[in-house]
């Protein structure tokens, strides 16, 4: 039970910290990281766990992220 304690803290501190992280960043930086994130997910879902998925899905969607606010200015 001890060890499920430490890592749930440890999980509140990370996510905590990456937030924190993001403060600085513009819109656009946030998008991107957003993107990578996502596309991440989806590649790895799509490809079974593959790694070029996973990679893949992150670059693409990075891309995308990147660009997504470009239009509106």
């Amino acid at each position: 039970m001890k060890i499920k304690q430490i890592a749930s803290a440890a999980a509140v501190v990370t996510f905590s910290l990456g937030l924190a992280a993001c403060s600085g960043m513009s819109q656009q930086d946030k998008n991107t990281a957003i993107g990578a994130g996502a596309g991440a997910v989806i590649g790895g879902a799509l490809t079974g766990g593959s790694t070029a998925g996973t990679v893949g899905g992150a670059a693409v969607g990075g891309v995308i992220g990147n660009q997504v606010d470009k239009g509106t200015k």
